[in-house]
């Protein structure tokens, strides 16, 4: 009986071990498959690896490692990508608009616009280091579906109006450039077409792109430099524009744009995303701080570098066109032939060089096709910018959502100061774009019919964004019962469902 029961237990323990040898790299498996499946902006393949054999011991994951300009230069990048939206065509026309119209009263509130807009996208990027997610996959998680595919449809309309702006742009400066040769259609085709060459680099790794991203800024900033250099701005009144604040009735529109064309609502979306270029692991919190750390250098300068361009090219405006018949007729169709009728020829045409650096704008970004006459683009580059104005607060309020929520962030939430900060930052910036939506539709509506449409479609963005910012807890349920009772509940209870499901779902990831 005992060496009957000896060789049972004996082949039950061969038979658990040959179990367990079988489910192990099973079990492997099947976690390596969940995770390919799952959809992320970089795959652990193309995320750069951060190491550093002089930083402290890996073990200790809450100690901040010693600033290194090694990693620094590994960690720019992201914030350069991030920042060519604060110098697209439309920004371009904006500015020198500005200096054309308001000279130079207005370069103050470009500058407090940067900041803002630097502020707004170092919370994008907390974001994605803190979660290791972007801001539109927690956007999927945060809000019932019905929500997150109207967030999904404002988000692809915003892109789509910045995608066209830009291939404006293009065509506009492949035009000046070929002597009027080539027409708009074939500065379409050639966008086109080195679209796909910049896809296709990606494939070479993330840093052959920013590279690329690098020489077109660098392009930009030349270029508009000799400009400024040949149009010999007063540096006197440049002073006084920057630190002096004015602004007067007939420059309301003009600052309204100023403020309107810095915060890029694909743009928030998108820094969310580039930050995981870098691989960082969020369950360290030591490795975290030194990527936000690294990151916020990065973008203060790449923010600086782009906020000199947009002072370039509106201080030569203003140099060349404020009180003048040409000043409220001035696009980007044609500003470089008003420049270069300005100015003329020199060593090298400003009309050229004013060409040169809208191209490396407009090369920025993906293609729409579009026809259209030349006469109406100044027109169509107006609407694109309500277009995207209205998409704001889709892209800001889940933003301040979740970078608020302890669920979410963690220890990294921000604090109660900033939180105030950035709420306020937001709701000036939406107001200052409800004021430019309400400018624009008063003076292009026209006809009952078109009014009715139009104050229906208003009370609808109005009353979604009311639900967004009932959702975010920045506002007291004070104020939330005041609303009607159906909607009123009908927040409250999302509230509580929302809670329950983030820290179910989130908590762990942090």
């Amino acid at each position: 009986m005992d060496s009957h029961s000896r060789a049972d237990e004996s082949q039950e323990d061969e038979k658990d071990e040959e179990m367990n040898r079988l489910l192990q790299p099973q079990s492997e498996s099947q976690l390596l498959l969940s995770s390919d499946d799952e959809e992320v902006a970089y795959e652990a393949g193309e995320k750069i690896l951060m190491v550093d054999l002089d930083s402290v011991d890996d073990k200790d994951s809450t100690t901040v490692p010693p600033f290194s300009w090694k990693k620094l230069w590994l960690f720019t990048g992201p914030g350069f990508l991030m920042s060519i939206a604060f110098l697209d065509p439309g920004n371009l026309e904006g500015d020198l608009q500005a200096g054309a119209i308001a000279g130079y009263s207005l370069l103050w509130l470009l500058m407090w616009a940067t900041i803002m807009g630097l502020l707004i996208q170092l919370l994008s990027a907390r974001i994605g280091v803190v979660t290791g997610r972007d801001l539109a996959e927690l956007c999927r998680d945060e809000y019932p579906n019905w929500a997150r595919l109207v967030l999904w449809f404002m988000a692809e309309l915003a892109l789509i109006g910045a995608d066209i702006q830009e291939v404006i742009g293009s065509a506009i400066a492949i035009q000046i450039l070929s002597h009027g040769v080539l027409p708009l259609w074939a500065g379409v085709v050639i966008t086109a077409s080195d679209c796909f060459v910049f896809l296709f680099l990606e494939n070479y790794g993330v840093r052959k792109l920013e590279a690329v991203f690098a020489v077109l800024i660098a392009t930009m900033a030349l270029s508009f430099a000799w400009m400024f250099g040949d149009t010999k701005p007063s540096g006197k009144e440049l002073l006084m524009g920057i630190l002096v604040p004015r602004l007067s009735s007939k420059t309301i529109r003009q600052a309204v744009g100023v403020v309107g064309c810095v915060i890029m609502p694909h743009n928030v979306y998108l820094h969310s995303a580039l930050v995981q270029s870098r691989k960082t692991d969020p369950k360290k919190k030591g490795q975290v701080q030194e990527a936000l750390n690294y990151y916020s250098i990065e973008s203060t300068v790449a923010l600086s570098v782009s906020f000199m361009i947009n002072l370039f090219v509106t201080t030569v405006f203003a140099k060349g066109f404020y009180s003048t018949k040409q000043a409220n007729s001035i696009g980007l169709v044609n500003a470089g032939q008003y420049l270069q009728e300005k100015y003329g020829g020199g060593l090298f045409p400003i009309l050229y060089i004013w060409g040169i650096g809208l191209l490396a704008a407009g090369q920025s970004s993906t293609i729409t096709v579009f026809n259209t006459s030349e006469a109406s683009l100044d027109i169509l580059n107006e609407w694109l910018n309500v277009l995207q104005s209205m998409q704001i607060p889709f892209a800001l309020i889940p933003l301040l959502t979740l970078v608020t929520k302890e669920q979410v962030m963690g220890t990294f939430k921000v604090g109660p100061v900033l939180e105030r900060v950035a709420w306020t930052i937001a709701a000036l910036i939406m107001v200052i774009n409800g004021y430019l939506l309400l400018d624009f539709f008063f003076s292009e509506v026209n006809g009952p019919l078109l009014g009715f449409i139009v104050c229906f479609c208003t009370a609808a963005y109005v009353a979604f964004i009311v639900y967004l910012v009932s959702l975010s807890g920045a506002v007291s349920s004070t104020w939330i019962n005041l609303l009607p009772k159906g909607f009123s509940s009908g927040i409250k209870s999302i509230n509580s469902d929302t809670v329950v499901k983030t820290g179910d779902s989130t908590t762990n990831s942090c």
